[in-house]
């Protein structure tokens, strides 16, 4: 289990009081493992590159290229029309019921 409140329809967990897209569970794994190393690499270089403003643009433009790719930003991953509420808080969204249903734990969880 995520550590992180997840939708119904696994398209998105929430974090921060945000809704955050999933990666997209149609990705072969191997793919997904390559992608997710990518990401992390590029993550620590925007850390370690923080104060060198070309690599770090270079670092975190790689951060968006990884996770358009796994389908957690840029276009949708599911085909249904159903609109994307990416940032949004769930209480906002088609997703309120679900979010008023979970356990004050699991609430608090997508806080944090």
């Amino acid at each position: 289990m995520s550590r992180f409140p997840q939708t119904p329809d696994g398209r998105y967990f929430v974090s921060k009081g945000r809704l955050w897209r999933t990666t997209n569970p149609k990705l072969p794994e191997a793919e997904r493992e390559r992608l997710v190393k990518a990401l992390m690499k590029a993550r620590r270089d925007v850390y370690r590159d923080r104060d060198d403003a070309e690599k770090l643009k270079d670092a975190r433009s790689r951060v968006h290229a990884a996770k358009v790719a796994l389908g957690e930003r840029g276009p949708v991953w599911w085909d249904d029309g159903a609109e994307d509420v990416l940032r949004k808080a769930p209480k906002n969204t088609r997703y309120a019921d679900w979010w008023d249903g979970l356990s004050e734990a699991e609430r608090k969880a997508g806080l944090s």
